[in-house]
């Protein structure tokens, strides 16, 4: 995924950014791409953006997947805590 860096951003617009990144449970990445595509008009369906998701989630490997505890004990572990 390409980087985009920002240098010198006016502190009021920035702690503007954080303001409404936290109202919106989001870091300031996540709300500054949300704005950004707000700004220029950027939408891609919802059949579309699952399509892309669902094949992100497919493509990731998860090597040697047999390392991974069982749940039931992770869950026994924590009810016991």
């Amino acid at each position: 995924m390409p980087l985009l860096q920002v240098r010198d951003v006016p502190e009021d617009l920035y702690e503007r950014l954080s303001q409404i990144a936290e109202q919106e449970n989001r870091s300031i990445t996540q709300e500054t791409i949300v704005l950004l595509r707000k700004a220029l008009n950027y939408k891609e369906s919802r059949i579309s953006r699952r399509k892309r998701i669902l094949s992100e989630i497919r493509n990731d490997i998860i090597i040697d997947s047999n390392r991974f505890p069982d749940p039931a004990v992770l869950i026994r572990e924590d009810r016991e805590r």
